[in-house]
């Protein structure tokens, strides 16, 4: 039978070789992840890695641990974004690093590990199964992809064509721009928006994968995402637009000009990022062509213990929201990246 060694020690290139190579893999597996979480969030990290008797690599399983008075203490694989999870090209690998992660969740006192399995989980985990992530398969060419669309959708970003908008591609220089939109969005959300440096990291972690697209109008950013590339898939995992500005289309141009972008670099899918079926961004994105694709978050806890439920629409948080969306943007930036670090 096939012995297992749980480390914490993998060096950095080992770790990426094994990542760039497995399937499931996404970019938050990725070392880089590591160094981001710490040095945005001051979190501690445990990257456990399974070796087999020869001492290849079999397995991974990046870790972050949270931990606060208000919301609790876990470990999350992996917080902020969408994917994560166990990666393990052996069952035994796989079950070596889950009652890895157990003993840690009992060494710690956490009361949970949460793992966010894109398309499959583990089997025999408890999950929710609550959210979608929305794909869409892309064509050779940006010609081909734009015939794909319906009348409708190819009418507004011709509005937003017609209305002046442009549409930007770049790195740091756009952070300001893109910054402003988003913590104005996540107040008008209720939601407490990440530090500024938290988004400079990832552009400064993964130069060659990651870009700012802003769209502006007379000057002026209304509307601006991050893009993401890994593999043959283009992301955008934050975008927002401000309200005001909805009538012109910006996010329709916004995604058109990701996609073209993911189709120039030779991407054959784009995600969206995750929804709640057919709730207002799901059928967003829906009008793309986006399919769902199944996210398993799955929980090692404590037994007799209850799924946790720290989300928004959780009634002992719905107070704290309905105030948050009428306090000032610039006060949102000052005190949300101190809340926000703790949740996942």
């Amino acid at each position: 039978m096939q012995r297992y060694t749980i480390t914490e020690e993998l060096d950095q290139p080992l770790w990426d070789d094994f990542v760039r190579s497995a399937p499931g893999a996404t970019c938050y597996h990725l070392f880089a992840w590591k160094r981001i979480v710490e040095d945005s969030f001051g979190h501690r990290t445990h990257y456990l890695a399974a070796l087999d008797g020869t001492g290849l690599v079999r397995g991974v399983l990046p870790l972050v641990h949270m931990k606060s008075v208000l919301f609790g203490n876990f470990l999350v694989s992996v917080p902020f974004v969408n994917y994560g999870g166990l990666l393990g090209e052996s069952q035994g690998g796989r079950q070596a690093l889950v009652r890895a992660a157990d003993a840690l969740r009992i060494s710690l006192g956490a009361r949970h590990v949460e793992l966010r399995h894109l398309g499959r989980g583990v089997e025999g985990l408890p999950s929710r199964e609550h959210k979608v992530t929305m794909i869409l398969s892309l064509q050779e060419n940006p010609e081909a992809q734009w015939t794909a669309f319906n009348a409708k959708l190819r009418n507004q970003v011709r509005k937003a064509e017609k209305s002046g908008l442009t549409c930007r591609s770049g790195g740091a220089e756009l952070l300001d721009g893109f910054y402003d939109v988003f913590a104005r969005n996540m107040r008008d959300l209720g939601t407490p928006v990440y530090a500024r440096v938290f988004f400079r990291n990832v552009i400064g972690a993964l130069p060659d994968t990651t870009r700012i697209l802003a769209v502006s109008h007379e000057g002026r950013t209304i509307a601006a995402g991050i893009v993401s590339r890994f593999r043959d898939c283009m992301e955008m995992p934050w975008a927002s637009s401000v309200a005001d500005y909805k009538s012109l289309c910006p996010n329709n141009l916004l995604y058109w000009e990701a996609i073209r972008i993911a189709i120039g670099q030779g991407c054959t899918g784009f995600d969206f990022g995750r929804s709640t079926p057919n709730e207002g961004t799901f059928n967003f994105k829906k009008q793309w062509g986006a399919e769902p694709v199944q996210l398993y978050w799955q929980y090692l806890l404590k037994e007799g213990t209850s799924l946790p439920e720290l989300n928004p629409k959780n009634p002992k948080f719905e107070a704290a929201i309905k105030i948050w969306k009428r306090l000032p943007v610039g006060l949102t930036k000052l005190v949300g990246p101190g809340i926000v670090r703790n949740i996942p």
